[in-house]
């Protein structure tokens, strides 16, 4: 807010005022006074804000944080269980501020000093982050020097603050830091006491319409335009639209807008959902040659106290609401001629999980799971001594209903629906087998469209089946063996040891890992025979054992379908982006001999490309080298590379070359292996080391 040794001053200056309404003020105001003195400390953060998939670098979500003491940073995830932060842009808008003097434009005219306790708070709240809501990912062409026109993402993250202020931040994707900031834009909406905030975006006529809602401490609701001359597609309303404008004392304290499908008006329509108090706010917005619909109402009677937490399933329209005494309603959207009415049914947490408190519900992306927040509720008309914090997880799609979807997806991805695929996963292990329905529909799928999407789905479905199929490990895999070596200190008088004491020492210790080791491996053979009764007979263990090979089979030749697929794919780049024998880091003609190997393989479609890809090679090899030996590198195996003097290369999936350095990446499942790209590297080498696994489409880390 102004100078180092200014703001001190300042503070110290207001802290002894004589005047109680400046002193109390600034003393009890964590904002002016974080560190508070006698107060708790400002540890910990009041919200936090997910980007949509594919911002990060790899092709995952940023993190938005806003901490207790009002810093607003974001992190990404850019290593495997490591989160790395970006930018902190309290420090960079506070630098834009100081820049601006801390006018917001230039007509604006000068204010007081820093030494007014007015100007002193006007300052500290126009800089105080109260939410802050990603946009959807928005996709511009951008021409380069030699006309080519390539596609330049990029997304949105709008800042409320204490003044009623938004600042819409331009990020170009992906996101990588200071560097990748576009621009920074401020709105002003005019609403006094800002307490929540959202995106609307609305699609009309394939025109991507967007603004912004803001919600009041006091009641107001209205949707602001967003105008941003900096990306094109982009549309945004003339004017602000008020959808509730009574000073009615009830906060706005959550907003959903849900995209949804008109049927009686046969076009596309807009769903704002707001919890108000106990009551939740609905307003229908609808484009027609009029002008712009709005129908709104409240829904009542859900809940005997205000609602906590709520959430919307963006697939079917469905809100869910939640107060802290552990009732869930759940709010079904239905269409009438005019606008729409809900359809309200309550889940009680209690049934499932005894007497809770809720704190705060979240639906998985594609609506297969509700996640609430739990403490102890109340026993024998006690509360509970301490808070036990819990995330529970309840199903709200059965097995059957997470396959159709899965088989009917327009997503056509394994990562995007891993809510879905994890219902899925879990009947399967608890069932042994896959069922009947499902293989013959996925069977169907495969016939009829032939698309690696089913295939891929094939392969999970037969590796968790496999994984059911074993016996379960009677340690847990996760959990860390304490076995560190430790030397036995025989109880002497002396302070010192003699060599003696420690020989007898690590001899004890010797025994004592050996028994423990004999008791270990008694310990596994009495849980492997309790567990598998059938064990012992022979008779029983082989029909296993035979259905344990025959599904390796199918999973090896799903695999080796999915690789040749991804083969097709690369040769076909790689003819598309070469010369007449023009050497490519790719072994082409490695890969071309590894796909005509298999004599039952018969694909025309590769036979066709392979034989134009030897043309153009025009009878070159262009083989690999080891690093080491200079020998060449045959491609006899998708995996590896193995040269005549014994050195390992592990391969890469997406490209199929050969790894030759320490530093590599893996897919998030363990799947696969990849490169990194090198600077010396054509841009679609640099594209093509961008996708996702090719088995389980996961990212690549």
């Amino acid at each position: 807010v102004g100078p180092k040794k200014e703001v001190a001053e300042c503070k110290e200056k207001f802290a002894s005022s004589v005047d109680p309404t400046v002193s109390q003020t600034f003393m009890l105001d964590r904002v002016f006074n974080p560190e508070g003195k006698s107060l708790p400390p400002m540890r910990g953060f009041k919200y936090s804000s997910w980007s949509p998939l594919g911002c990060d670098a790899n092709g995952r979500c940023l993190l938005a944080a806003l901490t207790m003491d009002n810093r607003l940073t974001i992190h990404a995830n850019l290593n495997r269980l490591q989160w790395v932060q970006l930018v902190d842009l309290t420090e960079i808008y506070g630098e834009r501020l100081y820049e601006a003097s801390y006018k917001l434009s230039k007509a604006d005219t000068p204010r007081g000093e820093l030494g007014d306790f007015s100007e002193f708070q006007r300052r500290h709240s126009m800089q105080t982050p109260v939410r802050m809501e990603w946009s959807g990912i928005c996709t511009t062409q951008q021409v380069k020097h030699n006309n080519e026109c390539r596609d330049v993402g990029s997304v949105l993250l709008a800042v409320l603050f204490e003044n009623g202020n938004i600042a819409v931040w331009q990020f170009q994707l992906p996101f990588l830091g200071k560097e990748s900031i576009t621009s920074c834009n401020t709105i002003e909406s005019g609403i006094n006491s800002p307490s929540v905030l959202s995106w609307w975006e609305y699609e009309h006529n394939n025109r991507k319409m967007s603004g912004l809602i803001v919600g009041s401490a006091f009641g107001p609701v209205k949707i602001l335009p967003v105008n941003l001359k900096a990306v094109k597609g982009y549309f945004t309303l003339r004017q602000p639209v008020v959808l509730w404008q009574e000073m009615d004392q009830l906060p706005v304290h959550s907003i959903k807008c849900i995209p949804l499908y008109h049927p009686y008006q046969k076009c596309s329509c807009s769903l704002v959902v707001a919890a108000r108090g106990a009551y939740v706010f609905w307003c229908l917005l609808l484009i027609s040659k009029a002008g712009l619909n709005v129908h709104n109402s409240h829904v009542t009677g859900l809940h005997s106290l205000p609602i906590v937490s709520m959430t919307a399933d963006k697939q079917n329209g469905t809100v869910y609401t939640c107060s802290c005494d552990g009732k869930v309603r759940q709010l079904i959207p239905i269409f009438t001629d005019v606008a729409l009415k809900f359809e309200h049914q309550l889940i009680k947490l209690s049934e499932v999980f005894g007497s809770v408190r809720t704190h705060g519900i979240a639906v998985s992306p594609c609506g297969a799971y509700l996640a609430v927040i739990t403490t102890e509720g109340m026993t024998n008309g006690l509360h509970p001594v301490n808070k036990n914090y819990q995330v529970q997880f309840v199903t709200l799609k059965t097995f059957e209903e997470a396959a159709a979807q899965l088989l009917e997806s327009s997503v056509q991805n394994l990562f995007r629906q891993v809510d879905l695929t994890d219902l899925v996963r879990w009947k399967i292990l608890k069932d042994k087998h896959i069922p009947q329905f499902l293989q013959e529909a996925l069977d169907k799928k495969i016939e009829s469209c032939g698309s690696t999407y089913f295939w891929r789905f094939k392969l999970f479905l037969l590796r968790i089946l496999y994984q059911s199929m074993q016996k379960a490990p009677s340690e847990i895999m996760w959990r860390p063996s304490h076995e560190d070596a430790k030397i036995l200190i025989s109880d002497s008088p002396g302070m010192g040891s003699t060599e003696d004491d420690q020989e007898e020492g690590t001899s004890k210790q010797g025994s004592k890992q050996s028994l423990c080791n004999t008791g270990k491996g008694m310990d596994i053979d009495d849980t492997a025979d309790d567990s598998v009764p059938q064990s012992s007979d022979i008779g029983g263990r082989e029909p296993m054992e035979e259905k344990l090979l025959e599904i390796q089979a199918q999973i090896e030749a799903v695999e080796m379908h999915l690789t040749r697929e991804h083969m097709k794919r690369v040769l076909g780049e790689v003819y598309l982006h070469t010369w007449i024998t023009e050497n490519t880091s790719i072994p082409t003609r490695g890969v071309c001999d590894f796909l005509m190997s298999d004599d039952g393989y018969d694909d025309r479609t590769a036979r066709v490309l392979i034989g134009h890809i030897l043309k153009k090679m025009n009878k070159q090899t262009f083989p690999e080298h080891c690093s080491l030996c200079k020998e060449i590198l045959p491609f006899t195996d998708r995996k590896q590379a193995v040269c005549s003097n014994g050195h390992i290369w592990l391969r890469c999936f997406l490209t199929y070359q050969s790894c030759q350095s320490l530093v590599y990446r893996r897919c998030l499942l363990h799947d696969s292996i990849a490169r990194h790209p090198s600077p010396e590297d054509p841009e679609w080498i640099k594209r093509l080391l961008q996708g996702p696994c090719t088995f389980c489409d996961s990212p690549v880390f």
